[in-house]
């Protein structure tokens, strides 16, 4: 006997496990789209590609994607986000960092790409526990640096996670390391350049990552940032 009833049955049982599947995903999906539309944050590293990011010409190979990172070792070389967010005046950028122990790295902010060289334009916020270079992570490098001491007693360890902020709104720049500010500088209005191989002013630009040297490994990832008003 015909039972379209069971059949009916034996059609949504079928289903179930592709739309739990479908569920789960949508739900997952949900939860990251709520969550980005909560803290205003914007993701800028795929964790798969360099697609919105781009390499000066000297020594590319010293930057990689390596386990949904980005992770720079060998000779000097700059990586330049260049997505569609860029130029950023007002942010607040986040990223969670590693560096190994003698290494030295750092994050631009407020630059400009070039071919080649250390970055004229913008500031230069440190990545560095253990290097020689006295400027620690966390300086706003040649303007107020931070010392090991200070590292020492907020816990920043080589070869473990911190989270960089670094928060710029008009001429204030706030860096803080796992939530605590290290970095609080107002840049006076006057202010001048630097020198002629530095700017170090703020006005408005992009971020850029450092690979320091042959000897110097470090790793960034769930890079991200939320444009604010002046």
């Amino acid at each position: 006997m015909f039972r379209p009833h069971l059949l009916l049955l034996s059609a949504v049982v079928s289903l179930v496990p592709a739309l739990s599947i479908q569920s789960i995903v949508k739900a997952d999906d949900a939860s990251k789209n709520a969550s980005t539309q909560e803290t205003g944050f914007v993701s800028l590293f795929d964790g798969e590609s360099l697609d919105g990011w781009k390499k000066s010409t000297e020594n590319p190979d010293s930057w990689q994607v390596e386990g949904g990172m980005l992770v720079c070792k060998g000779e000097r070389c700059h990586l330049f986000y260049v997505g569609d967010l860029a130029p950023l005046k007002n942010f607040h950028f986040k990223a969670d960092v590693k560096v190994m122990p003698g290494s030295n790295a750092g994050i631009y902010f407020h630059t400009q790409y070039q071919e080649s060289g250390w970055p004229k334009f913008g500031y230069e916020c440190q990545v560095n526990v253990s290097h020689k270079d006295p400027k620690k992570t966390s300086s706003l490098y040649g303007v107020e640096n931070i010392d090991a001491e200070t590292l020492a007693a907020n816990g920043i360890r080589d070869s473990e996670w911190y989270t960089q902020e670094i928060i710029v709104r008009g001429k204030h720049i706030e860096l803080k390391v796992n939530g605590k500010t290290l970095v609080d500088f107002t840049e006076p209005s006057d202010q001048e350049a630097f020198s002629d191989r530095f700017e170090r002013r703020l006005g408005e630009g992009t971020f850029a990552l450092q690979a320091h040297d042959p000897q110097s490994i470090a790793y960034f990832k769930n890079l991200r940032v939320k444009p604010l008003d002046e």
